[in-house]
């Protein structure tokens, strides 16, 4: 099956309409792609399965949720974040079974890096899988592409904004120009307008900026990237795109698309 390849709604029937083509014989042909979840997130599963659209006969994803409600530097928000909990939904995940798994957050990027290597170690000792993160994702694109100055665009609020420019900045990816939104809720991060996101876009670049980056999973600028990209003159590497785009690599698939940016046609890694 190739999984609703081509569907649309028909207005005058009032009707969902979808075409099933065969090139399948069992689901057990697609590579499988785990994500573990903020609880609250509203965004990326269905971003996620808009970016498959196009790779639907070639890998499908599956997701496990840890509840995360809203982001802040204190205890609480932390604790959310333990490394237990999160290896736990890996677990789980991993009953499917799978070919990869992704922490399809960002929290790493003000809690540090090193959160994340632990994870992805610790995910792997116990399922045998190939894992990552979209922290540890977001570097690897910025190595690749020689990006060391970044305009960043984020949701948060100031504490949490300057503790990521911090952790950026001590491997050498230099935040030189930024916005944010100021919102702590990860339920009002996923109900920003569109509008919103593209002024916050806008305020985050900079002349120095080798490219933006859209640190948070739970905010739909993926919707943006290629029309943004065309105004700003420069790439946007954005939380939901490149994990879908890691978690691709990993299990063996080149996700390379076009209409979600550069890093989807495959222009800014080798």
């Amino acid at each position: 099956m190739s999984l609703l390849h081509n569907f649309g709604f028909d207005n005058e029937r009032n009707e969902c309409v979808g075409q099933l083509e065969t090139t399948i014989q069992s689901l057990r042909q697609l590579k499988r792609i785990g994500h573990i979840t903020p609880s609250s997130n509203t965004a990326l599963e269905a971003i996620t399965s808009q970016l498959n659209v196009g790779l639907a006969n070639r890998c499908s994803h599956h997701f496990s949720r840890l509840r995360v409600t809203a982001v802040r530097l204190d205890p609480a928000t932390e604790d959310q974040f333990a490394l237990d909990t999160m290896v736990a939904a890996a677990e789980l995940l991993a009953d499917a079974p799978l070919d990869a798994i992704v922490w399809n957050g960002t929290s790493a990027s003000w809690l540090g890096l090193q959160r994340d290597e632990e994870l992805c170690r610790r995910i792997s000792e116990r399922t045998g899988l190939p894992a990552s993160t979209s922290t540890l994702a977001f570097l690897e694109v910025f190595r690749s592409m020689g990006a060391t100055r970044i305009g960043l665009a984020v949701p948060y609020v100031d504490e949490v904004t300057a503790k990521i420019c911090e952790v950026y900045g001590r491997v050498g990816v230099n935040v030189v120009s930024h916005a944010s939104l100021r919102q702590s809720v990860n339920v009002d991060i996923g109900n920003n307008s569109l509008d919103a996101i593209r002024n916050l876009l806008r305020a985050a670049d900079s002349p120095e900026a080798d490219c933006i980056a859209v640190v948070c999973t739970n905010l739909p600028a993926t919707f943006l990237v290629e029309e943004m990209e065309r105004e700003l003159g420069k790439p946007i590497i954005d939380s939901i795109a490149v994990t879908f785009w890691k978690g691709c690599m990993l299990a063996g698939i080149d996700p390379a698309m076009r209409n979600w940016g550069a890093l989807m046609r495959g222009e800014l890694t080798s």
